[in-house]
């Protein structure tokens, strides 16, 4: 299935994920640090989208107080939220 996210208060202008029986099998962000985002996506291929949440929920940036990680976790919840 197909997911795609606005994030907020980052660079990153949207996420695309692909998720078949609660597993990760791609992410894509637009916009936002390119080889990291680029380097994120891979750890995430093939990893629960629990096991994400609580491995990025709560990472900052700099002086901001969400980040592209936290992002991809709210995200995630938003999924989960939405798809059991």
């Amino acid at each position: 299935m197909t997911f795609i996210y606005q994030p907020h208060g980052v660079c990153s202008r949207e996420f695309h994920f692909e998720i078949e029986e609660g597993i990760v099998q791609s992410f894509e962000a637009i916009g936002g640090c390119n080889g990291n985002l680029k380097g994120i996506g891979r750890l995430l291929k093939g990893q629960p989208v629990s096991d994400v949440i609580q491995r990025l929920e709560g990472v900052t940036c700099g002086f901001k107080e969400t980040s592209c990680p936290d992002q991809i976790a709210s995200a995630l919840k938003e999924y989960l939220k939405n798809n059991g």
